[in-house]
């Protein structure tokens, strides 16, 4: 084998502008990783992004014994039978259910809410609440409910004297990447039920709460059903650098990341250049494209529904054609006017100088603020809490609108809304998106649509996805075997 290396020396300490290779671009130490970086740390130079990670020997410790561990379960689990996958996740939900050691979860939770409110965070997503704890529940007897036997036989190709199996087995150890908030727990157990293992890694904002449920659920539920204890391994560390360690660790099967932003795109890149599949959400935020023939009460309560609450499937961009009527435009205002109303709030939308024609004869809802720009970045997701923002675009035609949603939109969700079905099909056919509607944007969801808990959605920002859907489940975590069983001794080549 040929090889350009001279030699290779092991890393003791970072020099202050010294200068590290990230593909084809030299990218110059700074002072404060020069004075973190400690014998036994690891660099990642991130090739896409241009970007020096720094993993700490403790967090590498931390993911390699968290991967080994799941690795030895992964093989102990192919002897357990699948209705101890069923009985986890129905013990799971028992105890989940129980009001007393509930008020030990909601304990820690509390503490984690105070804590991220004394950082300024949003708790949104953190406060555990009983609608949040029922869905928990709900989503764990999804599982034990679900036909989802390992080693399913897919199809048989049959020979003279022989045939061949396709068979659907288990993948291996599965790598989690959440937010911070804590009704995860369902989705990562969810590789359970096809023989997967897990090892995730939450947000530090929820890890108070994590550690409750593991604790006091999670683990007793893995010990009443039999099933190995490390099947489901949560990474007790805050840092980002564990996530880091653990999508680079090559004990992983998949890698899947959850939410959006920086954080979420460094962690797909570790996984890339570490040659691990992974399955990010990206960005978030919906779009509609209203048609000329869109009915106005239609309009409304499709915009309404859209914006009950933020999310990554949340009404984020309204794309209409200029010669849009009255009744529609102001249909839009209405819808977004009740969804404001529904919070007891005000609602925000961002508009470009250049339509103020267009809404010169609407009347605009008590409830809202129309922000007038000279541009608008409409690739941003608007991140609000309880007040809905969004952004209003006015195209040429329809394919203007098209052609809008694929430049600027994080090409994930976008719903036609119009009596004419040639938009649809032109909306289908020329928008690069996983999640096509014609009503509200808000079905997106695994457990919604599919009836079944999804693992993480994805966008088309990376491109499309090969040979599966922008929701990933629990049977969309597999490999694929072949099994040949020859009746004929006689048969050869």
């Amino acid at each position: 084998m040929n090889s350009d290396v001279a030699g290779t020396e092991k890393v003791e300490s970072l020099e202050v502008g010294q200068r590290i290779l990230c593909g084809n671009r030299w990218v110059r130490v700074t002072q404060d990783l020069a004075d973190a970086f400690q014998p036994g740390d690891s660099l990642i130079a991130l090739q896409e992004m241009g970007e020096l990670l720094r993993v700490s020997a403790a967090d590498i410790k931390i993911a390699d014994d968290a991967v080994s561990e799941a690795s030895r379960a992964f093989a102990a689990l192919t002897r357990a039978s699948d209705q101890q996958i069923s009985l986890f996740y129905e013990k799971f939900a028992e105890l989940l259910s129980d009001d007393q050691l509930f008020r030990t979860v909601q304990i820690a939770n509390e503490k984690d809410v105070e804590a991220a409110l004394e950082k300024g965070r949003s708790v949104t997503r953190l406060r555990i609440d009983e609608k949040m704890r029922n869905d928990m529940v709900e989503g764990l007897l999804m599982w034990s409910r679900l036909d989802l036997a390992r080693d399913h036989v897919m199809s048989t190709v049959e020979h003279v004297g022989w045939n061949v199996d396709v068979v659907q087995a288990p993948l291996g150890v599965v790598g989690f990447v959440f937010e911070g908030r804590p009704n995860v727990f369902a989705d990562a157990t969810g590789v359970l039920r096809s023989g997967n293992t897990v090892v995730f890694r939450i947000g530090s904002d929820a890890l108070g709460t994590a550690r409750a449920i593991s604790q006091h659920m999670l683990a007793p539920a893995l010990v009443a059903s039999g099933l190995p204890e490390k099947a489901v391994v949560l990474i007790d560390s805050p840092t980002h650098g564990a996530g880091w360690a653990l999508f680079a660790h090559s004990g992983l099967s998949l890698a899947i990341a959850r939410g959006s932003g920086t954080a979420v795109a460094q962690l797909g890149a570790v996984a890339r250049q570490s040659g691990i599949a992974v399955s990010l959400h990206g960005t978030g935020g919906a779009w509609m494209i209203m048609g000329q023939s869109a009915r106005a009460d239609d309009i409304s309560s499709f915009v309404r529904h859209s914006l009950d609450r933020k999310v990554c499937n949340t009404l984020n961009v309204v794309a209409m054609t200029s010669d849009v009527s009255e009744h529609n435009v102001q249909a839009v205002l209405n819808g977004i006017s009740t969804a404001a109303t529904q919070r007891a709030t005000r609602a925000i939308v961002h508009v470009r100088h250049t339509a103020q024609l267009l809404l010169s004869s609407c009347e605009t809802p008590d409830n809202l603020d129309i922000v007038w720009s000279a541009d608008i970045d409409y690739s941003r997701e608007y991140e609000w809490e309880n007040q809905p923002e969004l952004a209003l675009l006015f195209g040429s035609d329809i394919h203007d609108c098209i052609a809008s949603f694929n430049a600027h939109s994080p090409q994930f969700v976008v719903s036609c809304l119009s009596q004419d079905q040639k938009d649809h099909d032109l909306v289908w056919r020329e928008c690069n998106a996983p999640f096509v509607g014609n009503g509200f944007t808000r079905w997106v969801d695994g457990q919604y649509a599919l009836k079944r808990p999804e693992l993480g959605l994805s966008n088309w920002q990376g491109g499309r996805l090969l040979g599966r859907g922008g929701v990933l489940s629990g049977d969309g975590v597999h490999t694929v075997r072949l099994r040949a069983q020859q009746t004929d001794t006689g048969v050869h080549r």
